[in-house]
């Protein structure tokens, strides 16, 4: 049995699809976090994987926002599946069980806590030591502690002490427990590329939180790695926790070993990270069932990598998917009727067995006839149709035509160059009446004539009355300056200048003390009086101060004066 967990950093983001990613990481069970999918946007191709059944937790306040996904293979498939920790989220048969005592937690604490769609729990049943037993798994995408959201820090802890409550709770009533996801903590300062303040690192309470719910009874440092002594791992006095890092059970002394990089700064080209994705499993499993974990930082797609863990026992399917499994969703199961159902010619004897449970006296098969064959029954419903049009079309404005057809519309730039004048259209439009002359064609009224036409091109005409007005016009017309063409570059010359004058560019980059290569432009954007100024710093990767590569410390304000 494989199993594997990865922040994906968004499922919509993989161009091929999901499946070829799944197959990929060769693992019966996945578990991907930070989906950003919310359930309107979760198409077909990614909730329906052929090989696979599939089980998601959507956020319910924010779209793009969180979300977790758990893709078993059918040759695993679980007996059970939930959305969630505390049950709220489960009403179906197919429920996991065990929740736990909840009454250090308010009705609305609970309800916020599954709202962000951070858990699928998964149930299966797997054949160890000659016996059937069952194994929980757990996917977890646990809340980040942002540092301008005090709130956001209580969440964090009350989500810590919500999974711990339940997957003790699954322990207690028999079942082994795998937790693994995005845990948004690094453990110790070997898991941390530049742990800060090291005296006070085990301060940090989501660090005091996982002291508490795992066990250890290896020392990390001045030791070289060698395989686990299983009974230290059980037995250690010094911490009672009932879940094992299974990454550091078989690798306790490794360094450099992280799953996370900043993707703003680079981090990932020089390995300046953290390690807060994990596999946990209870004490019993891990000693007798796990036989390897480790991390997986050369898969890309992601400001994370995969992290997987083998265990020696095999999976026993269920026959049928519980009812959680995406593929009993409506818009995928064939339920739910779509929008094609009524614009494309149905089979009627198909139509008619599906509508079997119609109720007596609905209006379903008149409307199915109707939508079927519009014009049936001597073209009644037809002709109502294009007699009401056209009464829509003769009461509003009466439409343009030429020729008996529509006028076609004209672009933007006849509005702003000169058009051939039309006086018989013109007169047309603006109601002008118009005297037959001696020979037979038709002239304006007397006393009027095409003098100038409008931006639109349309002709504007002018009576004898404002003869004079007119006159004078044409003169200041003709008598005004003619723009000079001039060469295409001086004007190409003075463009650039009044646009310099008024526009000024960002300063050009200087360049850095160390490494004597152009700097980038960066900008504030935290809150307070920095906000929104410029500054310069060395453009390699941020890496460790003793890595000659990563970033220098050089910092440069930009003179705004420049």
């Amino acid at each position: 049995m494989r199993i594997v967990t990865w922040n994906i950093n968004g499922i919509r983001t993989f161009k091929g699809g999901i499946k070829s990613i799944l197959d990929s990481l060769d693992a019966d069970i996945i578990c991907v976090q930070e989906t950003k999918v919310t359930r309107d946007l979760l198409d077909e191709r990614t909730a329906i994987v052929d090989g696979y059944n599939s089980y998601f937790s959507y956020s319910r306040g924010r779209s793009g926002y969180s979300g977790v996904a758990t893709y078993c293979k059918d040759s695993a498939t679980p007996f059970a599946a939930e959305e969630g920790l505390t049950g709220l989220l489960t009403n179906h048969e197919g429920a996991v069980g065990s929740y736990g005592d909840h009454a250090d937690f308010s009705s609305e604490e609970l309800q916020l806590l599954d709202n962000e769609g951070r858990a699928v729990i998964t149930k299966h049943r797997i054949m160890g030591k000659d016996k059937e037993q069952s194994v929980t798994v757990i996917n977890v995408y646990c809340p980040r502690a942002d540092p301008e959201k005090p709130e956001r820090k209580q969440f964090k802890l009350q989500f810590y002490k919500l999974l711990q409550c339940r997957a003790e709770a699954l322990l207690k009533d028999g079942s082994h427990v795998i937790i693994l996801g995005d845990v948004n903590t690094s453990h110790r300062p070997i898991d941390h590329c530049d742990p800060t303040d090291i005296e006070d690192f085990g301060e940090n309470p989501g660090r005091k939180w996982l002291n508490g719910f795992l066990r250890s009874g290896r020392q990390e440092q001045n030791q070289d790695e060698e395989e686990p002594d299983d009974e230290s791992v059980v037995t250690d006095p010094l911490r009672d926790g009932k879940f094992v890092d299974t990454f550091r059970y078989f690798h306790p002394t490794r360094t450099n070993a992280f799953t996370c990089w900043s993707t703003l700064t680079g981090a990932r080209q020089t390995n300046y990270g953290t390690r807060i994705d994990y596999i946990f499993a209870d004490c019993q499993l891990a000693k007798e069932q796990f036989v390897a974990a480790d991390i997986m930082p050369e898969v890309e797609g992601s400001d994370h990598c995969p992290v997987w863990g083998q265990l020696s026992c095999s999976l026993l399917p269920s026959s049928k998917p519980p009812p959680l499994c995406t593929r009993y969703l409506p818009e995928f199961a064939g339920k739910q009727q779509k929008l094609s159902r009524f614009l494309v010619k149905m089979d009627q004897k198909s139509t008619q067995s599906e509508q079997k449970d119609a109720l007596p006296a609905s209006q379903e098969e008149e409307e199915r006839r109707e939508n079927l064959n519009p014009l049936a029954d001597g073209n009644v419903c037809g002709k109502k149709r294009l007699l009401k049009s056209d009464c829509v079309a003769s009461k509003g404005k009466k439409i343009k035509t030429v020729n008996g057809s529509l006028k076609p519309q004209g672009s933007l730039l006849s509005f702003f160059k000169p058009a051939q004048t039309n006086v018989r259209q013109a007169e047309k439009a603006l109601g002008v009446d118009k005297v037959t002359s001696t020979t037979g064609k038709a002239s304006p009224v007397a006393g009027t004539k095409p003098e100038h036409t409008d931006l639109d091109g349309s002709p504007q005409l002018c009576t004898h009355s404002s003869t004079a007005e007119t006159d004078k016009q044409t003169k200041t017309q003709h008598s005004a300056p003619k723009p000079t063409g001039g060469h295409p570059e001086a004007k190409k010359g003075a463009s650039q200048v009044f646009w310099k004058s008024v526009l000024h560019g960002p300063p050009a980059a200087p360049s850095c003390k160390v490494h004597g290569e152009p700097c980038v432009l960066r900008t504030v954007k935290k809150e307070g009086p920095n906000m929104g100024k410029q500054f310069f710093v060395c453009a390699r990767p941020q890496g460790h101060t003793s890595n000659p590569e990563a970033r220098c410390n050089f910092f440069a304000w930009v003179d705004r004066g420049k």
